[in-house]
């Protein structure tokens, strides 16, 4: 397996592999899938500021990625983040995810980021274990954020504290 920086090359690889999280699953609160074209747009925007990682499996196909994106626009906020992983169904729990984390939360610490948050629809035992598993501990629960697939989910937030320096300097864009 190769890690690299995606490229808007890679939306149609990773809208595959989302696509059918949306459209199955509660996992994400999106209730439409979105167009690779849409996907491509997502890459070149999160790639000005912050980085979108894939993974690549044995043949060089995308089999799996994790970006970093503001997780607040008020000012104080700057030094924390959002991030986001998934993995191709057929590559699930291989330890890809664990991976992928690693080297986007070393890249978030070198750039200055102070604190990472996700957020899991409940229950998602996979996704919490992989969490868990990279450092993350849980800090609370939002009950029945969402309606989607006929039902009410809670979302439960995760935090892992990457660095914290005080005065922390400012956080810099990510260059790839």
């Amino acid at each position: 397996m190769r890690i690299r920086t995606a490229t808007p090359d890679d939306a149609a690889a990773v809208q595959a592999i989302y696509a059918p999280i949306v459209r199955d699953t509660p996992i994400s609160f999106e209730t439409e899938a979105p167009t690779v074209d849409e996907m491509r747009r997502r890459i070149a925007a999160t790639l000005a500021q912050f980085p979108w990682l894939v993974a690549l499996d044995e043949a060089g196909a995308v089999c799996g990625y994790v970006y970093a994106s503001r997780y607040a626009e008020r000012q104080a906020y700057r030094w924390s983040v959002t991030v986001t992983a998934y993995v191709r169904a057929d590559q699930r729990g291989r330890g890809i995810g664990r991976i992928l984390y690693g080297e986007l939360l070393r890249l978030l610490t070198d750039l200055g980021y102070c604190q990472a948050y996700a957020g899991i629809t409940l229950p998602n035992a996979a996704s919490v274990g992989l969490h868990e598993a990279v450092g993350f501990e849980r800090v609370g629960v939002f009950g029945n954020a969402g309606h989607k697939l006929g039902r009410w989910h809670d979302v439960g937030w995760w935090q892992r504290t990457l660095q914290r320096p005080d005065p922390p300097p400012e956080p810099r864009p990510f260059t790839a």
